[in-house]
């Protein structure tokens, strides 16, 4: 019975040793940015990259008044908005080849430590311009469940 026991835990530990090991290999973060991406992130900010002055004017409308939004917002709006279009051109002249720490990623300053990309909207600049009006990503109504 022993030697039973000891051939079926010989042949269990064979076939489990057998089986390929599978591993969760994940693609690395840098991989999500391609040329095609930095091509597509030149066209917009060279294209959209006005809509920072209305965008700065609204904020610092909200922020700090409507002297403050239509003075120093279009003052900002203006400033941010030739920044953008400037790496928009960069980054359509070198959009085959990885420029930024040999990566796609954008070259301008990004709010956080991680690589996330947010709106920052007095230091950094987001990947792509601000888009003008509302827009939700949630619903606003509840459904009746009579």
């Amino acid at each position: 019975m022993l030697n039973v026991m000891r051939k079926l835990l010989l042949i269990t530990l064979t076939l489990g040793m057998a089986v390929p090991v599978q591993a969760d290999i994940q693609a690395p973060p840098g991989t999500n940015y391609t040329s095609s991406r930095k091509l597509g992130r030149a066209i917009s900010n060279i294209l959209y990259g006005f809509i920072e002055i209305p965008e700065q004017m609204v904020r610092k409308t909200e922020s700090e008044g409507y002297v403050s939004g239509y003075s120093h917002g279009i003052v900002d709006g203006t400033r941010r908005s030739l920044k953008r279009v400037g790496y928009g051109v960069y980054e359509l002249l070198t959009f085959h080849c990885p420029s930024f720490h040999g990566t796609f990623k954008p070259p301008y300053t990004r709010c956080g430590a991680d690589d996330r990309i947010e709106m920052n909207p007095r230091d950094g600049l987001s990947e792509y311009p601000p888009m003008l009006g509302y827009e939700s990503y949630f619903r606003h109504s509840r459904g009746q469940k009579w």
